[in-house]
């Protein structure tokens, strides 16, 4: 059932097996440019993940706690609560692949780390990095100036969001009157379901009618949503969007924009305790990789070519606080 009230901010998917390479549509004016035409995506439980090697200037910058340990721990919503291609479970039902677990080997490779990969719901990693229970967070997280207060970031990707809807209906989203009127699905709690929010204050300000936002609990009940004709579009990551279409066939991606909304580029980022000390060093773990390659390929082989950032910042202008 759909809620009003706010659910978990990543929905549960299927591990769905990508059978042709993502050619996402979307709106000209807002996307970034698409990927070519690549290989299937392997969701087997045999990754053949990008390997590194250490890199001591990186490792050098570690803090004492973690450097001493030996181990660095990641968290991700690879588990339940999984959204392909960014962390979900392979087609054995229980191994943890995707860009997001990719990437957490890889940073901790940079680090000459072991990593000790955890998996649990999206309004969870935040308080397990409160808790010290998580060292980082990779999972999609946007950079937003409220976070930035809390946590350190040091940033890997480009956050784009879309719009997914019925193939072949016609509609598109170019801006925020488009969406007045109609029914929208987005998870709780996310940069997107913001952008909603704001577009909807705008609507009714200019005597357009507001979209309806509506929630579930996971993917299956979005897209289940979708098909019944319950909602327009869901609003969630483009990785996931694109990698849905390319997956079932049945819908396409109408719009495209950045999930800074139309203040900043969005940028997705490993999420650190704020003054731990670990800012600095994944995100040279990051700029080493993105200097020798391993990082592009990590990407290439989730065909998400289109996101990848020139360089990994610290702390960069975040999402804006909400007003009023």
């Amino acid at each position: 059932m759909p809620s009003s009230k706010y659910a978990s901010a990543f929905p549960a998917a299927a591990a769905l097996l990508a059978t042709t390479a993502v050619a996402g549509c979307s709106d000209p004016s807002s996307a970034a440019p698409q990927d070519r035409a690549q290989p299937a995506i392997n969701v087997s439980a045999q990754q053949k993940r990008v390997a590194v090697t250490k890199d001591a200037t990186a490792a050098a910058l570690l803090p004492d706690p973690v450097r001493r340990k030996g181990a660095i721990t990641i968290a991700d919503t690879a588990g339940a609560s999984g959204s392909p291609p960014l962390a979900f479970t392979a087609d054995d039902n229980k191994t943890p692949i995707g860009v997001e677990v990719d990437l957490a080997y890889l940073v901790a490779g940079k680090l000459g780390l072991r990593l000790d990969l955890e998996h649990t719901g999206f309004e969870n990693l935040f308080l397990g990095v409160d808790s010290g229970r998580y060292d980082a967070v990779l999972s999609n997280v946007t950079v937003t100036e409220e976070r930035k207060e809390k946590y350190d970031f040091a940033t890997y990707r480009k956050d784009d969001v879309s719009f997914e809807a019925r193939k072949g209906e016609g509609w598109k989203v170019s801006s925020g009157k488009d969406i007045a009127g109609k029914t929208i699905a987005v998870a709780s709690g996310t940069n997107q379901e913001k952008i909603l929010v704001d577009w909807n204050s705008a609507n009714i300000k200019a005597g357009l009618k507001p979209a309806k936002i509506v929630y579930y609990q996971n993917s299956s009940d979005y897209y289940l949503a979708l098909s019944s004709r319950r909602i327009d579009a869901y609003f969630g990551p483009s990785p996931s969007a694109r990698y849905h279409v390319a997956t079932s066939g049945k819908t396409e991606v109408v719009g495209t924009f950045s999930g800074g909304g139309n203040h900043v580029q969005g940028l997705i980022a490993a999420l650190s305790k704020k003054g731990s000390g670990l800012a600095k060093p994944l995100a040279a773990a990051l700029n080493s990789a993105i200097a020798d390659g391993s990082y592009g390929k990590v990407l290439q082989r989730w065909q998400l070519n289109s996101e990848a950032v020139k360089t990994s910042q610290i702390n960069p202008p975040g999402l804006p606080k909400a007003q009023g």
